[in-house]
C-alpha cells in the first residue's frame, strides 16, 4: 500500500530555518512529479513548490528564494528546506506525489500533514 509520511514540522521564530522531509513507504511502485503544498486555517490549500523525477524545481512566488525542493529517488524521499520563515508561511504542510502500482494507474497520493508554526 503506498503512504506517504510527512516529518519535520514544528515551531520557530521568524526569520528561523526549518527543514521538511517526506517519505513514501517502500513498495513496488514509481515515484513521478512531486511537489509541497500548504494550507493555513481559513485558506486553500495551495502549492508551494514541486519537483519532476528528474530534478527539476519550480516554486511559487511567495517562497522563491527562500525554500529549495529536493529529493532523493533511491529513498522515496522529498525534501524542502525552508529560510527566512515568515509567520505567514504558518500552515500544515502536505506532501503531495503521483505514483503508479503494478495494478493502479498513476495517480495523486498525499500525506497527513505536518504542522509548521512561525511566531516570536
Amino acid at each position: 500500500q503506498v503512504q506517504l509520511v510527512e516529518s519535520g514540522g514544528g515551531w520557530v521564530q521568524p526569520g528561523g530555518s526549518l527543514g521538511l522531509s517526506c517519505a513514501a513507504s517502500r513498495g513496488t511502485f514509481v515515484i513521478y512529479d512531486m511537489a509541497w503544498y500548504r494550507q493555513a486555517p481559513g485558506n486553500q490549500r495551495e502549492l508551494v513548490a514541486s519537483i519532476t523525477a528528474g530534478g527539476s524545481p519550480n516554486y511559487a512566488d511567495f517562497v522563491k528564494g527562500r525554500f529549495t525542493i529536493s529529493r532523493v529517488n533511491t529513498r522515496n524521499t522529498m525534501f524542502l528546506e525552508m529560510n527566512n520563515l515568515e509567520v505567514g508561511d504558518t500552515a500544515v504542510y502536505y506532501c503531495n506525489a503521483i505514483i503508479a502500482t503494478p495494478s493502479v494507474a498513476a495517480k495523486d497520493y498525499w500525506g497527513q500533514g505536518t504542522q509548521v508554526t512561525v511566531s516570536s
